[in-house]
């Protein structure tokens, strides 16, 4: 990403490797991070943007989300998803795949929906269809589904770095459709489904609240 910073063009980082909503990235207002890295070839890193007057900001940062949520589990706010968060362990390799995290008996896998984000002026593109790799994600929420035959706990934590409403599946389109189904399907087998809303600024991050939202999931999907 192109960023101004006092007059400056800065070639930053952007730590989304999939679709960011409908956004077009011209004169968005954005909060940067410094590496102290000097071998890396960007020395900022584009944290959050945001998309509304009132300079409200949306965390971007899909590998910080994941170092959020770890913070969260080990001092213990997290108590309702998994007791015990300062034994959690990360990327735990299930299968074919990498789970995000284990608690004791439970595997938590993070997932950070960004392609939803959207612009409400008339004159924006209005295209929100995912983009991501949904082979991924049904390989991921599988492998959830079969810890639970083991008699362990999976849990999808539906995670947004700004105060997101309760989240609701997409539009039906072909690659939805399959990840709705493997959704449905590991909601049948028991795995839960949690969303994390968070609030983050110039100066850190919050959380704000979670909530299960399985039952809604499956009256949507």
């Amino acid at each position: 990403m192109r960023v101004e910073k006092d007059g400056d063009i800065l070639v930053c980082h952007c730590p989304s490797t999939g679709k960011i909503g409908n956004i077009i990235f011209d004169r968005v207002p954005c909060l940067l991070s410094k590496s102290l890295d000097k071998k890396r070839k960007t020395a900022y890193t584009v944290e959050a943007i945001s998309i509304d007057e009132a300079k409200t900001w949306i965390g971007i940062n899909q590998n910080a989300v994941n170092r959020y949520v770890e913070h969260f589990f080990r001092i213990g706010v997290l108590y309702e998803i998994a007791p015990n968060g300062h034994a959690i362990l990360r990327e735990q390799k299930v299968g074919n795949s990498k789970l995000d995290f284990k608690i004791e008996n439970t595997y938590v896998e993070v997932k950070t929906p960004l392609q939803f984000l959207a612009f409400t002026e008339g004159d924006r593109p209005s295209s929100m269809e995912c983009t991501n790799s949904h082979e991924r994600f049904v390989r991921h929420i599988t492998e959830l589904g079969n810890r639970l035959r083991k008699n362990e706990n999976a849990v999808l934590l539906v995670c947004f770095a700004y105060n997101a409403p309760i989240f609701t599946p997409p539009e039906s389109t072909k690659q939805n459709r399959l990840i709705g189904n493997a959704v449905r399907q590991s909601i049948e087998a028991g795995i839960k489904v949690w969303q994390m809303n968070m609030n983050i600024n110039a100066y850190g991050v919050e959380l704000l609240k979670y909530f299960d939202i399985t039952d809604h999931l499956l009256l949507k999907i």
